[in-house]
């Protein structure tokens, strides 16, 4: 039974956090550096966006997690270190000067920034601000460290979840930020997780490249794959629990913990993307089989015209179905079925691909809630899949046309 608890990346034993204001951000009273430690050397693992344009930051923390050993993590907000001549060394000066002052080993630290793509990382600020960040490392510092990095963010990405592996309780925490530039494929949105569960390196690694396939994977924003996306967990095992080596039971109950973390941080992502004034999720069910599931729900999540619809609450499902159409799925046409949900009841829209009789009133009352689902019956299989995302609205080019300046 998974347990929800307070704490966030702090909520595992061993695990403290900070986030402060080192001056790489302008605005005084937004947190721009931070900092999760972990007592213990932790198993690693990670996932990278696969865009061509990476951040520095990334192949500098491939390379200290290598081992599929990690202590810290160090992020900054405001400047994404993304084409710069001197991304690397920045970022490897990042992780000895956390190094030095903590007395840890700099290949032990992950190191991540997120911001404004093409400018310099002016190291100085970070400088400066790690004493202080160190200093200030607590068990109640989580929240800190999710203000820390975030950037367009409007609202704190956090949660953390008790369970048990092999009779130990086991807990597990995560921050995340993401909301613009959302449209992650892992092989500006970064997730930590921290979890002291005992799992060899292989099995960590394994466990965050199959379930991001189901959850970051199936979020899209504004359809644009950030530079900097990157998921990375921490597992110091600290909870006494008998190592989890292979598949089986212990594994099961830890992949089952890690989809509740990544599901949860998905649905605020995707609900918090830049002008967003409403959560999207497609749920997908009967078809083939779950490619052709998942290929269907992000072609709707992902449709511009589909998400200014849902801006103005208009039950315009032909924008689904045109959506389907040109995904690319193997999907008979004329069986699906399409039905709008929220908190205000179910719409039946659509039936063996053609139009139903639908009270618009109803349409809009359903529209107007904050949360939205699209379900969809493709009628060709048992498969499904979901996917996340939000409205389109003025706000999203508003924020973006001025963005860097």
């Amino acid at each position: 039974m998974i347990k929800t608890i307070n704490g966030g990346v702090c909520a595992a034993q061993g695990f403290k956090a900070n986030g402060v204001h080192c001056g790489i951000r302008k605005n005084r009273t937004k947190k721009d550096l931070a900092l999760i430690y972990s007592e213990k050397i932790a198993s690693a693992a990670a996932v990278y966006t696969t865009n061509l344009v990476k951040g520095a930051p990334l192949h500098v923390t491939k390379s200290h997690i290598e081992n599929g050993k990690a202590q810290a993590v160090i992020c900054n907000s405001g400047n994404a270190n993304t084409c710069n001549a001197d991304g690397i060394e920045v970022a490897e000066k990042m992780s000895e000067l956390l190094a030095n002052e903590m007395g840890i080993k700099a290949s032990d630290v992950v190191v991540a920034s997120t911001g404004v793509i093409g400018q310099p990382l002016n190291l100085q600020p970070i400088k400066d601000g790690i004493p202080s960040l160190v200093k200030g490392l607590s068990k109640n510092g989580g929240q800190d460290a999710a203000e820390g990095i975030m950037t367009t963010d409007t609202t704190l990405k956090e949660i953390a979840v008790e369970f048990e592996v092999g009779g130990k309780v086991c807990r597990m925490g995560g921050i995340a930020k993401g909301s613009g530039m959302i449209h992650p494929n892992m092989a500006t949105m970064l997730v930590f997780i921290t979890t002291d569960t005992a799992i060899a390196p292989e099995m960590l690694k394994k466990a965050l490249s199959t379930d991001i396939k189901n959850t970051f994977n199936m979020i899209s924003v504004d359809g644009d794959t950030s530079t900097n996306d990157m998921v990375t967990v921490l597992a110091n095992g600290m909870a006494g629990n008998t190592e989890i080596t292979s598949e089986g039971k212990d594994f099961d109950a830890f992949m089952e913990a890690l989809n509740t973390v990544n599901v949860y941080l998905c649905r605020m992502i995707a609900s918090d993307g830049e002008g967003a004034t409403k959560l999207l999720e497609c749920n997908v069910d009967g078809a083939k089989d779950e490619e052709n599931a998942k290929i269907i729900a992000k072609s709707v999540i992902c449709s511009s015209l589909f998400k200014a619809a849902m801006f103005g609450a208009d039950a315009n499902w032909g924008r689904v179905l045109c959506a389907i159409g040109y995904s690319g799925a193997d999907v008979d046409v004329n069986k699906i079925d399409v039905s709008f949900r929220s908190a205000k009841g179910v719409l039946d829209v659509c039936k063996n691909g053609a139009g139903i009789e639908f009270s618009e009133e109803k349409a809009k009352e359903i529209l107007l809630e904050k949360e939205i689902e699209i379900n969809i019956k493709a009628g060709d299989g048992n498969a499904k899949a979901s996917a996340w995302g939000c409205d389109l609205t003025y706000d999203y080019v508003k924020i973006n046309g001025d963005y860097r300046t």
